[in-house]
């Protein structure tokens, strides 16, 4: 069973890279978590079962069993082990007693097996197989990445603006719960490694990606350039943002249609995330 465990753990690695829709859904270091887990369990249960010793046997014979069985001569039997089961005899009966060879200490190398393989998998995703995500471009690619989210940033902006992917996460990212800032009227603004990620796998390698993934990121660049025209207001932000969206998703690769649909999608799914910050809520009558 364990050998089993450590094999589904190992391709569902695999799985996560190569089936890009996971990486947003599922953090790289969470399967490897759950397989180290494993790993670890196996080793402290192989470890305790290494230092335990029989357990007792349990209560002696009682009277009435004494008597059932023909006497004293039961009162202190002789117990064999036949087949790997204790057998009780007379203590009447003269025994040579058997040849055993010396126990076999448990060895330790099959608990160690799944830590090996968890270290071999993990040198080879993460040494021999290339990094993906934002880190993974070279400087020149992440450069034109920016310059070209800068020039789309302008085009809604009314001005020259300046987008910047925070990969060190001093201004936008999981503490400081957002994924982009912008200066109200302003010239720069701020996104996450995986926006930059997501929208420079859309404009300059085709690549669509997760539905989802795609529209949250081109609504992110429109909401952060409408701050940057001078836009206050979260709630009317977020519309103009939509409403833009369709537009700035053509030009970076997608069909109307596709656009329009992941802009709709946004949309819809506004109430729900305003719940938790209501000035992010939409007026009514936003329309796409």
């Amino acid at each position: 069973m364990g050998r089993r465990l450590r094999i589904a753990a190992a391709v569902a690695i695999v799985v996560w890279f190569f089936v890009p829709e996971l990486h947003g859904a599922i953090p790289l270091w969470l399967p490897f978590l759950a397989l180290a887990a494993l790993e670890l369990n196996f080793l402290v249960a192989g470890l305790r079962e290494r230092g335990s010793g029989r357990g007792s046997r349990g209560r002696g014979a009682q009277e009435t069993d004494v008597e059932e069985l023909g006497g004293e001569a039961w009162r202190e039997p002789i117990i064999v082990e036949v087949g790997g089961r204790d057998v009780w005899l007379s203590s009447d009966l003269e025994l040579e007693p058997p040849w055993e060879p010396p126990p076999r200490r448990p060895r330790l190398w099959p608990r160690l097996e799944g830590l090996a393989v968890l270290a071999v998998v993990g040198a080879v995703l993460f040494w021999v197989v290339p990094e993906r995500g934002w880190r993974g471009l070279s400087g020149a690619e992440r450069a034109q990445t920016e310059a070209r989210l800068s020039s789309e940033a302008a085009r809604i902006a009314g001005h020259p603006t300046r987008v910047r992917c925070d990969a060190k996460g001093e201004a936008v990212g999981v503490v400081q719960h957002a994924d982009g800032l912008a200066e109200i009227g302003g010239t720069n603004a701020f996104l996450t490694p995986e926006i930059c990620f997501r929208l420079h796998r859309l404009a300059f390698e085709d690549d669509e990606g997760s539905f989802s993934q795609t529209a949250r990121a081109i609504a992110v660049l429109a909401h952060e350039a409408w701050h940057l025209h001078g836009e206050r207001d979260e709630g009317v932000t977020n519309c103009k943002a939509f409403q833009s969206g369709v537009a700035l998703g053509q030009r970076l690769g997608l069909s109307e249609e596709t656009a329009a649909r992941m802009m709709r999608q946004q949309l819809a799914d506004n109430a729900t995330y305003a719940r938790s910050a209501p000035e992010y809520l939409v007026p009514r009558g936003c329309r796409i």
